[in-house]
């Protein structure tokens, strides 16, 4: 039955074949050059790699929890250099204000009137560093530009640069002086993961100098325009009515935990977004089971309660073993 479920997702909307429709593997030479590119940089992480590309290709933001000096920082600047994006680090402190990453109107007298002045907010690609040590005030700061890509001052709507991609990191909430994220914030996010430490020949690597150095220029290997493209290609990925109800089968399941709450609609959306991402990374125009179980636990963890990211793993781990994708 599982067989049957996997070939009833390979039909689409208007009823063709994904095996006809895929052709050959959609997943282009450039999206190679990139993984390669981003594996040198990161070395011994190509499952934390791809959920990143996973994310950006689904119009996602991530969250990157993790101790210092784990790499968060590298795949952010490699990321934004190899699509071409502009990038902008924000570090954020316990006295920073919202002021200080949206902007400010200032009255200008030349011109008698009040005139804004963007923050560090205006870049394609933002990193937002350590973003727990900021006061839940802050964070909100973001809320808007991450859902509508636009921000709101004094009443003036200002459009963001467009692709816009947040890549958050922050340390784990037993360190001090860390404030928890919010669920509405943590809602914002399509997917987080950890890097955790490398392997030992990864280390060993990185001691040698064999990786690159995301300081160093890196060739740009997708435009934003053709990021643009694969992101509208990713959108029109089918999933037959057996995935999605598979899907749904899931989402189900996290709301009836009992320790809390479940994964929101928006959450739904966000899982099939990402498992249609990761099909298409796997040259497919179709979903399969195997796709949303790739990228389930990444995309519910900080969605489901608990006061740690151990906690919020065990949990999606659990309702990925407990419900079978023969529905």
């Amino acid at each position: 039955m599982q067989d049957s479920l996997i070939k009833n997702s390979s039909v689409n909307s208007s009823g063709v074949s994904g095996s006809s429709v895929s052709g050959s593997a959609p997943a282009s030479n450039d999206i190679a050059n990139l993984t390669a590119q981003l594996e040198r940089v990161l070395l011994g992480k190509p499952q934390q790699i791809r959920l990143a590309l996973a994310c950006v290709l689904a119009r996602g933001h991530l969250l990157i929890e993790d101790l210092p000096g784990m790499g968060k920082t590298s795949i952010s600047q490699a990321m934004a250099k190899s699509l071409g994006l502009s990038y902008q680090r924000i570090q954020f402190t316990s006295d920073m204000l919202p002021a200080d990453i949206i902007g400010v109107s200032i009255y200008d007298k030349s011109l008698n009137q009040f005139v804004f002045h963007p923050g560090p907010l205006y870049h394609q690609t933002i990193l937002a560093d350590e973003i727990n040590r900021a006061s839940p005030k802050t964070q909100s700061a973001l809320l808007e530009a991450m859902a509508e890509g636009q921000i709101t001052v004094d009443g003036q709507t200002h459009p963001l640069p467009r692709p816009f991609f947040v890549i958050a990191t922050q340390n784990p909430t037993e360190q001090s002086g860390t404030f928890p994220l919010p669920e509405s914030q943590l809602d914002r996010f399509m997917m987080r993961i950890s890097l955790g430490y490398p392997s030992r020949e990864a280390e060993l690597m990185m001691l040698q100098g064999k990786g690159d150095s995301p300081a160093a220029p890196l060739p740009q290997c997708i435009s934003p325009s053709e990021l643009a493209r694969l992101q509208a290609e990713i959108d029109n990925v089918s999933a037959s009515d057996a995935v999605l109800g598979y899907l749904l089968a899931l989402v189900e399941e996290t709301r009836l935990l009992g320790e809390g709450y479940g994964l929101s609609p928006r959450a739904s959306k966000a899982l099939l977004a990402a498992a249609r991402a990761w099909a298409y990374l796997s040259g497919r125009r179709f979903v399969v089971p195997e796709d949303i179980q790739a990228v389930f636990v990444s995309v519910a963890q900080h969605r489901l309660p608990g006061s740690s990211r151990q906690q919020g793993q065990s949990l999606a781990e659990r309702v990925l073993s407990t419900v079978n994708p023969i529905r």
